[in-house]
């Protein structure tokens, strides 16, 4: 599978996708508007073995709700990803079998490599 979970109100998202430059072959799901299932949660999550990895802490309802105080378990992260698609750290970049999630500039690279190849 090549595809690329991203929000499309997202600035960040924008640049790297740009940076990417996202070959035609891969399948993009803008989040907001596509919203993600729980079969691909599901997916991701066996990439990853960590529904925690696919969380992300910075989103704006995690600091409302004042989660970072609440001892969150494999199941509780399940349930938000399910719950508001900003609680997902994006984009989430699968290239076949290699998972690239978040937008650090090791992870960025890491991503175009496995795209484009060395350079």
């Amino acid at each position: 599978m090549k595809k690329i979970y991203y929000l499309s109100t997202c600035d960040t998202c924008k640049r790297i996708m740009d940076e990417l430059d996202i070959p035609q072959s891969f399948i993009k799901q803008d989040i907001k508007t596509q919203g993600i299932t729980e079969a691909e949660v599901e997916e991701l999550y066996n990439m990853t073995d960590s529904y925690e990895a696919l969380f992300s802490k910075r989103a704006k309802l995690y600091k409302e709700r004042n989660l970072k105080e609440a001892k969150l378990l494999d199941e509780d992260y399940l349930n938000l990803l399910l719950e508001h698609y900003t609680f997902l750290k994006r984009p989430i970049i699968v290239n076949n079998d290699e998972i690239f999630i978040g937008n650090s500039k090791k992870t960025v690279a890491a991503a175009k490599e496995s795209i484009h190849g060395k350079n």
